[in-house]
């Protein structure tokens, strides 16, 4: 009789291959195991049709999209220690990606919550945030880094026990042919960071379960997103919670749409963006 474990075996090699998926949540990386359609907890607001992408990542894993314009991506912290690091490229010129100082410095704001842009080095729109149910977020400090995971819990590789973003980003940047010197800083969201009147950053802890955050894709885009605890948590043991990762089929923001001209910055930034895409002939 052939076991999972009996791998000397063609039938005992695929026995054992088809029982991985059932641990499929617990890996670093796992593709989805159902169509997105199937997926049995869909956004109320969202016809399961329409669904493009759908999958849980454990605490200290990844993934990464590639998604046409107009799709809407929701990242859901399930249990209330997810901490979702987020790179954004343009999918068809990976060379424009998030500019996290001048998404900061042009929209004079450091706390990126619904209404705000994640703007490009080009001054371009690559994504906006159209929902956000955290309050908790993060644009100064970046994700962890190897040494820094191995300083405090002993171990920052990306398939050890208390993997770095760092080293998360790096393996799905390969995926597309990114390799490190295409890491820019990143964004964060659902363990919050306030800096106080005297430049001080504090360490707000999580949103809590069920907490959300939407982002529409303005051009077509390749998102990196790691979930790995946040630089500045200060507890000693590694806590990184199951991240659900959603997107479905949308539009993006269009000249009538209040966002587009709810600041100058922000009108000229979806400008360029809208003459970049036309010269280009992207719909």
């Amino acid at each position: 009789m052939t076991t999972v474990d009996d791998t000397g075996t063609t039938a005992g090699a695929r026995a054992h291959a088809r029982a991985q998926e059932a641990a499929a949540a617990g890996r670093v990386h796992a593709m989805p195991t159902l169509p997105a359609s199937a997926w049995p907890t869909p956004p109320a607001d969202v016809d399961a049709a329409d669904l493009v992408h759908a999958e849980v990542v454990a605490g200290g894993g990844y993934t990464h999209l590639a998604v046409a314009r107009g799709t809407h991506v929701r990242v859901t912290d399930l249990v209330g220690d997810a901490c979702a690091h987020v790179l954004a490229y343009r999918l068809d010129r990976p060379w424009e990606r998030l500019n996290v100082a001048d998404t900061v410095k042009v929209q004079w704001q450091v706390y990126l919550t619904a209404g705000h842009l994640l703007l490009s080095d080009a001054g371009r729109v690559l994504a906006s945030v159209v929902q956000d149910s955290s309050g908790r977020q993060d644009a100064l400090f970046g994700t962890t880094t190897r040494a820094r995971n191995a300083q405090r819990y002993g171990d920052g590789d990306a398939h050890g026990p208390s993997p770095a973003g760092r080293e998360l980003f790096a393996l799905a940047a390969a995926k597309h042919g990114l390799t490190r010197r295409d890491l820019p800083p990143s964004v964060s969201f659902f363990q919050g960071v306030r800096v106080d009147a005297q430049g001080r950053p504090h360490f707000e802890g999580s949103a809590g379960a069920g907490a959300a955050v939407t982002l529409r894709a303005e051009v077509p885009l390749l998102l990196l997103v790691a979930n790995t605890a946040h630089p500045l948590d200060p507890r000693p043991e590694f806590t990184s919670s199951p991240l659900e990762v959603l997107a479905w089929t949308g539009r993006p923001t269009a000249p009538d749409d209040p966002l587009w001209t709810a600041t100058p910055e922000g009108r000229r930034a979806f400008t360029n963006t809208a003459a970049d895409l036309t010269a280009r002939g992207i719909a």
